[in-house]
């Protein structure tokens, strides 16, 4: 069964309490953990080991997995400790962005040989870092992906395939999927309207309300035989109520749930949050 959770930093306002309980109101499996410096940090890695009862604690009361980690940057004594804390938490995916400049041969070949050196790091925890193709990036469509993959052989690497960057960088991320597939360890999805550098306001993020076939994303995830994770990200939440966040999660989940039962690849007998 494909798992479907919601990145914490939609709940950035929010403490990360709250967040878990709202998560698995709107049905979700689990959550990904936001550890994002300067934009939103409900797992603050330099001090996760005064967290780490109280977030499992809430997570095990709610029913709900601890999927995956974000936490974009690549500093290496920032990303051990997330390592350490992913380990400690049982959550088996941390995710980063490549950094670096589009077309820039030079800042590519850096960021490959930084993820190659992080994700066996990431390896010695029993962890896998993800990466996805970021639109502005060195790493920022499938042909840049598929360089990495190429380059990177250790099983501590994966991809992170992101419709919402592949579909801005010019791609149909249904057609682009197939080609990543085999690496694919975790997959960040929302929605926008058109092909712009930005993924636009909230609710345009919800699935089902842009642009993007996420119907055929979800078919090409099927047929590949995808059996990870599938978490919600939508950026830009600062200042909208807990409704407004609740709504645009309930809303993913219920496009999202819908088209993977339909595909045989979730129960239709989903249970609910008990409040």
């Amino acid at each position: 069964m494909i798992k479907l959770g919601v990145n914490t930093v939609l709940f950035k306002d929010f403490d990360v309490e709250t967040a878990l309980r709202h998560i698995a109101r709107c049905g979700y499996d689990g959550a990904e953990l936001s550890a994002i410096k300067g934009m939103c940090e409900h797992l603050e890695l330099d001090r996760w080991q005064e967290q780490a009862e109280t977030i499992k604690s809430i997570s095990d009361e709610c029913g709900i997995g601890l999927l995956s980690m974000e936490v974009a940057s690549l500093d290496e004594a920032r990303l051990t400790k997330a390592f350490e804390a992913a380990a400690a938490l049982g959550i088996p995916i941390v995710n980063v962005g490549p950094g670096g400049k589009s077309n820039a041969e030079e800042d590519l070949a850096q960021s490959i040989a930084t993820l190659a050196r992080l994700s066996a790091l990431a390896h010695s925890y029993g962890v896998t870092l993800c990466v996805k193709a970021h639109v502005g990036n060195a790493i920022y469509n499938t042909p840049t992906t598929l360089r990495a993959m190429a380059a990177i052989q250790n099983p501590g690497f994966g991809i992170d395939m992101d419709p919402s960057h592949v579909y801005r960088a010019g791609e149909n991320p249904e057609e682009a999927l197939p080609q990543v597939l085999s690496r694919v360890k975790h997959i960040h999805i929302r929605d926008c309207k058109g092909r712009t550098a930005g993924p636009g306001d909230i609710f345009n993020q919800a699935c089902g309300r842009g642009d993007i076939d996420l119907a055929a994303y979800c078919k090409a995830m099927v047929d590949g035989g995808y059996d990870g994770p599938v978490c919600l990200e939508v950026i830009g939440a600062r200042g909208h109520s807990l409704a407004e966040v609740s709504i645009v999660a309930a809303e993913s989940y219920g496009y999202l749930n819908a088209c993977l039962n339909r595909l045989g690849a979730r129960p239709s007998d989903v249970s609910t949050y008990v409040i």
